[in-house]
């Protein structure tokens, strides 16, 4: 294939994989376009990792195909590393090294020499807050710096694509933050598509598109208001009271809820849950008619837990049916 302007940055194409009898990716359709910010959102188990592999290069599909900015990843995978900025979840420094020496390490490794890549490497060193700590042995650094650091690498060949595999582990909210300004800022300046996967809802929540994986499946693809307008507007919770120590569940309770509002409920982890554009309006008629029964009544604007849930039938963090955790795919 011959790369054009036009050629999407990552095209899969009925991606399916088994480890042995066992399913993580089934069917994958997928097209992320150059400059989107795109995230492959889902559970732990969900099958992101093994897609995250055979995008990377390292796995090749058991059936359907995948590309990256026109280059098939099995037929023609060094094309497509060429192309590709990878940032893994378990940190890939030499230890050892310097935080300089990490990068002119990674820079020999692409061709890069002298004063062009002194030059990218200071300029990284800068905008990842990294140049005061150049000096300093990767050893030495914290978790935050060394994630600065496996960016910067990945990102010093100036890739058309950084792949990045749940970017955020072990982060704290501000480490989190610090990192996404810098790759932001870093992508605006080379246009470059940033995709990663991750498991918070949030960082999904921020992506240009998201795709939401779930048990090898893409379920929902889209923009996160785009998905969540599809809930609704609002999502009311109606919690059941806890029934007494040898009492059973209020068992009709969720038929009164549909009755006073008027429209259909579900249930999610013990929950009843309804999709309305007037939950204000809702909230005093419910709490007057169930008085007794229930423990409380809340309301929120819908989420990407309130897509996965209704998309999948369950909550977010259930376990994968079995069959469809494959081996090492742990995210």
């Amino acid at each position: 294939m011959r790369e054009s302007p036009a050629v999407a940055a990552i095209r899969a194409e009925g991606v399916s994989f088994e480890y042995g009898r066992q399913t993580a990716l089934d069917g994958v359709d997928l097209e992320v376009a150059p400059g989107e910010r795109f995230a492959i959102l889902g559970p732990n188990g969900g099958g992101k990792t093994t897609l995250f592999r055979i995008l990377a290069t390292l796995l090749k599909p058991s059936r359907g195909r995948a590309a990256i900015l026109g280059h098939d990843v099995g037929r023609d995978s060094a094309a497509a590393r060429a192309v590709l900025g990878v940032v893994f979840q378990a940190p890939a420094i030499d230890r050892l090294l310097t935080v300089r020496e990490n990068l002119d390490l990674q820079g020999a490794l692409y061709g890069l020499r002298g004063a062009g890549l002194a030059r990218e490497r200071d300029a990284l060193l800068e905008r990842f807050g990294l140049a005061a700590r150049s000096g300093a042995r990767a050893a030495t650094l914290s978790g935050g710096l060394v994630r600065r650091l496996e960016i910067a690498k990945a990102l010093l060949h100036r890739p058309r694509l950084l792949l990045l595999d749940e970017p955020s582990t072990g982060l704290d909210p501000q480490a989190r933050a610090d990192m996404w300004r810098s790759i932001d800022a870093q992508a605006r300046r080379d246009g470059t598509t940033v995709a990663f996967t991750t498991h918070l809802l949030d960082e999904g929540d921020r992506s240009g598109r998201v795709a939401i994986l779930d048990r090898g499946r893409v379920v929902a693809t889209g923009r996160p208001e785009d998905l969540k307008a599809e809930v609704g507007r609002q999502v009311l919770v109606v919690t059941p009271r806890p029934p007494d120590p040898d009492g059973a569940p209020d068992a009709g309770l969720r038929a009164e809820v549909e009755r006073v509002a008027g429209i259909p409920a579900r249930e999610a982890e013990g929950r009843i849950l309804l999709d309305t554009p007037d939950g204000a309006g809702l909230v005093p008629r419910l709490a007057a008619a169930l008085e007794g029964r229930i423990a409380g009544i809340s309301l929120s604007r819908p989420t990407l837990f309130d897509v996965f849930l209704r998309r999948t039938g369950h909550r977010f963090d259930a376990e994968p049916l079995e069959g469809f955790r494959g081996a090492g795919d742990a995210a």
